[in-house]
């Protein structure tokens, strides 16, 4: 076993921004300041990565075998099993949202990619909901889901949005594949692979292009009392939220504006944004369905022996332009645009 820190959608800046606003930021202040306080110490705090599972010459069995368990407001894990595969909806929304996203998500990396959950090998889908006390977060433990229900202030209910699973599940796929260590550079690409792929999840699933895809990331977890339409945006990084209270959102959109921090992992959640829009834009000058052309280009590079746990921003680029070249052909207009895209955020001359 390793020590790793959580992987999880709200970033520490974010939580650390309700915590501190001041007593009459919302209608219940405290309650929102405790719980983002809590989230906080959870996030920063190091928890025990699960060992890759063994592989088995055997063909897996390829269809998703789901367990949803209830924490009913505590912190134990993995909590009370109430929803196993096949059994019908519970009538609670996130017992039921979860297990209908932890379906979507297996189908799409079944469909798209041929890989058999997470891991390749029929790793069971396990996820705990109502965990803690309004907590305001979701992420990804090394072995399973969890999800908060949100303070009600801020955020509500973690399990709401497609991409967020997508994104917490891609966190064990990378596990799985590259392992990208959680720091600096190749964590920012961590962060941005799920990113990636939890929008990819939702496009598939809704049946959208990449001109008809909003490429937010969160959409709809924010109340309406906070000025701001995500957690991220992949289209435009910085813009996805400005706050009187929350702040405005940080992320960069190009290496002009890369940040330099000790905080959040080296900003593994902020300097996403640079390796963000390289995808958007790819995938959109791509056009069509973005899982079948950037999406297809970033899968052969997540999968490359030549990534290694520790690659920068400029090594995962030339990567993806080599896949590129590979899979659509030198030259090809989809190898142009992989190139173009990182030109543009400045990762490549």
């Amino acid at each position: 076993m390793t020590a790793a820190p959580l992987r999880s959608v709200v970033p520490p800046y974010l939580l650390r921004a309700i915590a501190d606003a001041p007593t009459d930021a919302f209608p219940r202040a405290t309650p929102a300041a405790r719980t983002a306080l809590a989230s906080l110490d959870a996030v920063q705090a190091p928890k025990t990565r699960s060992l890759r599972a063994p592989r088995t010459a055997t063909a897996p069995d390829a269809s998703p075998q789901r367990t949803i368990a209830d924490a009913h407001g505590t912190t134990t894990l993995p909590g009370t099993v109430v929803r196993s595969e096949g059994a019908p909806d519970t009538g609670d929304a996130a017992v039921d949202e979860a297990y209908a996203g932890l379906g979507a998500t297996h189908a799409f990396w079944l469909d798209v990619f041929g890989r058999v959950s997470i891991d390749g090998a029929g790793l069971p889908l396990d996820a705990t909901v109502h965990y803690g006390q309004d907590y305001d977060n979701a992420y990804w433990d090394g072995s399973r889901m969890v999800f908060g229900d949100g303070d009600g202030e801020v955020f509500t209910r973690f399990t709401i949005a497609l991409d967020v699973i997508g994104h917490e599940l891609t966190h064990g796929v990378t596990q799985y594949t590259a392992d990208l260590t959680y720091q600096g550079q190749s964590g920012a690409l961590n962060e941005s692979v799920s990113d990636v792929f939890g929008s990819l999840v939702a496009q598939y699933t809704a049946g959208q292009t990449a001109a008809e895809a909003s490429w937010l990331i969160g959409e709809g977890l924010f109340t309406p009392a906070v000025h701001g339409v995500a957690l991220r945006s992949m289209r435009a990084p910085g813009t996805a939220y400005d706050d009187p209270v929350l702040g405005k959102d940080p992320q960069p959109a190009t290496m002009a504006d890369y940040v330099e921090t000790d905080d959040d992992a080296g900003g593994v959640h902020t300097n996403s944004g640079i390796p963000n829009h390289a995808f958007f834009l790819a995938a959109t000058a791509i056009g069509g369905n973005a899982w079948e052309g950037a999406g297809a280009v970033w899968w052969d590079t997540l999968t490359s022996a030549e990534v290694t746990a520790s690659i920068d921003f400029a090594g995962f680029a030339r990567v993806t332009v080599s896949a590129a070249d590979a899979r659509f052909g030198s030259g090809s207009q989809q190898s142009v645009a992989v190139a173009d895209a990182w030109r543009t955020v400045g990762v490549l001359d």
